[in-house]
């Protein structure tokens, strides 16, 4: 009978430590993944991390041939930048993106000598949602290409190949 007694006298212990550790398991293990902002970039199934900041440009470039790449982000900003050799004197260029009303992509293209042969935006929630054609005409050789998310929530994609 005494064992009895003991046993009920540990119940509410048994029931406070019972409640307390489902509540932090709870806690713990639970992430509110609408507070976790990002921003990536892939080309050809690299993740991107290259900023403005740490970018220089060598005598070779990250990328030859076509780029294949995507983007997704959760309200997040980025800018990436990488070079890609391009043999021709322009580009073939398409992009497009899924995404709520906010957030922006921006694609920025410079020739071999600096100068700007693509600068397009896609902005979210406002038409159109895809972008695509001809690069100005550039000086051939290795091309810096800067992608810009602002505060974009979805996903998209660009693609580049050398021009005619």
């Amino acid at each position: 009978m005494n064992v009895f007694k003991a046993s009920l006298r540990m119940i509410p212990q048994i029931l406070k430590f019972s409640v307390f550790s489902f509540i932090f398991i709870f806690l713990t293990s639970c992430s509110n993944d609408d507070d976790d902002t990002f921003a990536n970039v892939r080309v050809n199934g690299s993740l991107i991390t290259t900023t403005q900041a740490d970018f220089v440009i060598g005598d070779r470039s990250d990328f030859n041939g076509d780029i294949d790449a995507s983007f997704t982000g959760n309200g997040g900003s980025a800018t990436r930048v990488f070079s890609w050799n391009n043999n021709l004197t322009t580009a073939d260029y398409n992009a497009d993106i899924t995404s709520t009303s906010e957030g922006s992509f921006r694609i920025i293209v410079e020739d071999s000598e600096a100068t700007v042969v693509l600068d397009r935006t896609i902005q979210g929630g406002a038409g159109p949602d895809s972008i695509d054609g001809v690069t100005s005409a550039g000086v051939s050789g290795i091309w810096t290409v800067t992608i810009i998310v602002t505060n974009f929530n979805g996903d998209g994609s660009f693609s580049l190949s050398e021009g005619d």
